[in-house]
């Protein structure tokens, strides 16, 4: 079974605090999406960042977060300045 971990962007820290919201494996992510994971850590995480959103969509996608495409990028920011 494949772990948080194993993603694309995904490294201990950000592995804990997926855990923390109840989100323990890569089929729940990507059933959430990144925006929603992204809300449920910054409840718990007011310093959760683009930087962060961004590794989550990553993820999600399966690609590292310099990959994404800059439409993607774009419509990470703007959602993440809405916040």
């Amino acid at each position: 079974m494949e772990s948080l971990h194993e993603l694309p962007n995904i490294g201990g820290i950000l592995e804990q605090k997926l855990v923390q919201v109840g989100i323990g494996t890569p089929q729940q992510l990507r059933e959430l999406g990144s925006k929603e994971a992204f809300l449920k850590i910054r409840r718990i995480d007011h310093t959760a960042c683009l930087h962060m959103l961004t590794a989550l969509e990553g993820a999600v996608q399966g690609v590292r977060k310099t990959e994404l495409s800059s439409q993607v990028k774009a419509e990470l920011r703007a959602f993440y300045n809405s916040l």
